[in-house]
């Protein structure tokens, strides 16, 4: 009982002696401040509670005289002081004080004494103008400095000296040009370096090689355009580095590889306009990674993120252009969790990128322009393990028949497993305007299944596949074009071409050099009979500068016309099933960029067929064989006659890579097949494996193979 006596008489003297010094705090406070104990952290984040003094936004334009002596924290901020003439170290416990937002022009207008307590030190939002040597060096004990968003244009070497306990320095927001690796030579221990925001355009090597305890580097808004392979050598504790809102047109890779700690990657807001192979490779502490709001970003490529053994998180969203994840994008990456691209620009999402990641757990893909068809089948899958964020936002907007409906409420089986290519016209500019001398890349970028093949058409018709490279032109394996040193001669439309075994896509961009392009002189064109046989007619024609369109058409007397879009690629025709001994006028029609067009005709007359005795001998010595021949012919014409009924117009492709004819025939209602064959001989003839236009890529291919092995499908490719 004694001990409950003397436990109680205890708390009330403890109370009792709590409330005389508050009285005497609230005696000894200024009148218009508020003097109470605040919790309190610490610079290592340890709470306590601290007498605070707070003397903030009073308009204050003096130091405030006569503070609780046991005075531990002091806000001013938001006032008008310009000087303070006493030493503040009058206050010896004084371990924060909040002097921003006033109007301070010089550390040596604040008289900091040798405050040995202080352990924090705002300054930001006055109008400092630098920061002299030794100007802070009676503050043994300061572990965070605060003076960004000041007039600070110049630090002296030893500015920070006796700064050794130094743990975090925010300078960003000033007006430095440059970073010197003397200014650090004082502060071993510093932790967190914030100096984005100042107009530093360039990094030297090794500047921050003294830091060798920093785990977060924050230099965001610097209008950094590259960084040196050194830039960031030392910094072996790194953990963490934002490179936000800067001008980098691609990843620096190298200076990234020197930082073996780093964890968490910040690159958001730049223009960068590629994520390419090798980018973030071997980087085998990072855990998450950001690429947001990038306004270029328009494909992640292929083994662009490779041996990322830790990282869990990959953030790319409200990417305006991103259109294209490439299938192997993600190369051993096996922990990752989470997969946020949505509000991109992307159609699809391939399997092959989600199979990639075995501990993929949910993807953040609303807001994109969804293709309801085989690429993005998976995504209905009963199995699918994934959980797909806000799916009541994940729309289809092609094709036109599911339209609007919610992604996963398309029946799978309504998805076809094959589909045409389709060219994101997000990735690909419609017109460029270059200085002369300067380079240019135009990334196009498609999807479909299979997955399509790239590749260009220059203004000379020239025909560029994948990893050609010349002295002006490269083509990546994706679909990039690069062009470099751009001369007038270099001006025109430049066509990429996306196809599979199911059909092309193709876009066009026009590019101008200093405004205008040359009109050549050599754009006439010959057309050229090369080939005559009793049904079937070759043609060929010369390339024609920046030609946009090309059509075919021939008709023979008391026939109708008829017509055939082609890629402006194709220089060659070979006219199929004609019949014999009939005179045929054939002509090609080219249209240019600058709204003219150009056609040339041609009569031929097929060959004569065999002559009826060299008929009658033939069918005399083999009439069995006739027979059969006869009998498998009727059934096969039958066959023919039913599948006319259900095709509309047809096209023919043959598997093979080799150099490709379009064969045309004549005695048919409406254009029948294609066939492609090896013409060989005197000039190299372009590889074009598909249909000779761009087709309607919402209408669902119907397909079937014949004997030969050649493809056949309803596309809405001619004009009959």
């Amino acid at each position: 009982m004694k001990d409950m006596s003397l436990g109680a008489h205890l708390l009330v003297g403890l109370a009792i002696a709590a409330t005389v010094r508050a009285t005497e705090r609230s005696r000894d406070c200024p009148k218009v401040c508020t003097c109470e104990v605040r919790p309190w952290f610490t610079p290592r984040s340890a709470y306590m509670e601290a007498p605070t003094t707070d003397c903030s936004d009073l308009s204050l334009t003096a130091f405030p005289h006569n503070l609780p002596s046991d005075t531990q924290v002091v806000l001013l901020q938001s006032n008008n002081i310009s000087q303070i003439k006493e030493p503040i170290d009058l206050l010896v416990n004084l371990t924060e004080i909040d002097l921003s937002q006033n109007n301070f022009f010089a550390i040596g207008d604040i008289n900091l004494g040798q405050a040995s307590r202080l352990m924090s030190l705002h300054l930001e939002e006055n109008r400092l103008t630098e920061l002299p040597k030794g100007c802070l060096s009676g503050l043994g004990n300061l572990q965070e400095l605060f003076i960004n968003h000041n007039h600070i244009s110049r630090v002296a070497h030893g500015a920070f000296s006796g700064l050794a306990r130094l743990l975090r320095l925010h300078l960003n927001a000033n007006r430095l040009a440059s970073i010197e690796s003397q200014w650090f030579k004082d502060t071993p221990s510093l932790e967190i370096l914030a100096i984005g925001e100042n107009a530093i355009a360039q990094i030297q090597d090794m500047n921050f090689k003294p830091l060798v305890s920093l785990r977060s580097l924050v230099m965001a808004g610097m209008r950094l355009t590259q960084l040196g392979d050194k830039t960031l050598v030392g910094l072996d504790s790194l953990e963490s580095i934002s490179l936000y809102d800067n001008g980098f047109r691609s990843v620096p890779h190298a200076a990234l590889q020197r930082v073996p700690s780093l964890k968490f990657l910040d690159l958001n807001k730049n223009p960068i306009q590629r994520i390419k192979q090798g980018d973030f490779r071997n980087m085998l502490h990072l855990k998450e990674l950001g690429i947001n709001n990038m306004a270029e970003l328009v494909s992640i490529d292929g083994l662009a993120l490779d041996n990322l053994p830790e990282l869990t998180k990959i953030e790319a969203t409200n990417n305006p252009k991103l259109c294209f994840i490439h299938p192997n994008a993600f190369y051993r990456v096996p922990q990752m969790e989470t997969l946020m691209i949505s509000s991109n620009a992307l159609s699809a999402l391939y399997r092959g990128t989600v199979e990639s990641l075995p501990k993929l757990q949910e993807i953040s893909l609303h807001s994109n322009p969804i293709r309801c068809d085989c690429v993005n089948r998976w995504i209905n899958a009963k199995r699918t393990r994934i959980r797909f964020m806000e799916p009541q936002s994940l729309f289809c907007v092609d094709p036109p028949e599911f339209k609007g409906q919610r992604v996963r409420e398309v029946p799978f089986r309504e998805m076809t497993d094959t589909c045409l290519p389709l060219i994101s016209s997000e990735s690909f500019p419609s017109g460029l305007n270059m200085e002369q001398g300067s380079s240019v890349s135009l990334h196009c970028r498609a999807t479909g299944q299979p997955e399509p093949e790239m590749y260009w058409i220059t203004p000379a018709g020239d025909k560029l596949l994948p990893h050609m490279a010349t002295g002006k032109y490269r083509v990546h394996l994706e679909g990039t074009l690069d062009i470099v040193e751009v001369a007038g001669e270099d001006s025109g439309l430049y066509t990429c071409v996306a196809h599979n075994l199911l059909g092309s896509d193709l876009r066009t961009a026009v590019i101008t050099v200093n405004g205008s392009w040359p009109r050549r002189a050599n754009d006439s064109f010959k057309l050229r009979v090369r080939e005559v046989t009793s049904h079937s007619i070759l043609v060929t024609w010369e390339a024609v500068s920046n030609s946009v369109t090309a059509s075919v058409s021939w008709s023979a007397a008391g026939w109708v016309t008829y017509t055939v879009r082609a890629p402006t690629d194709l220089h060659l025709y070979n006219l199929t099933h004609l019949n014999p001994a009939t005179e045929h006028e054939l002509c090609v029609r080219l249209a240019d960029l600058h709204g003219q067009t150009k056609t040339t005709c041609v009569n031929v007359t097929t060959n004569k067929g065999l002559d009826h005795s060299a008929k009658g001998k033939e069918a005399s010595a083999g009439l069995a064989t006739v027979t059969a021949l006869g009998t498998v012919l009727g059934v096969v014409s039958l066959a023919c006659l039913y599948f006319s009924w259900n095709m509309d117009c047809g096209c023919l492709q043959n598997d093979t890579q080799n150099e490709a004819v379009v064969a045309l025939p004549l005695d048919e209602s409406c254009v029948p097949l294609m066939d492609n064959r090896d013409m060989g001989g005197e000039e190299d003839v372009p590889t074009l494996e598909l249909e000779a236009t761009v087709i309607d890529v919402s209408a669902a291919a119907r397909k079937s193979r014949d004997g030969k092995g050649h493809l056949s499908c309803n596309w809405p490719a001619f004009e009959c």
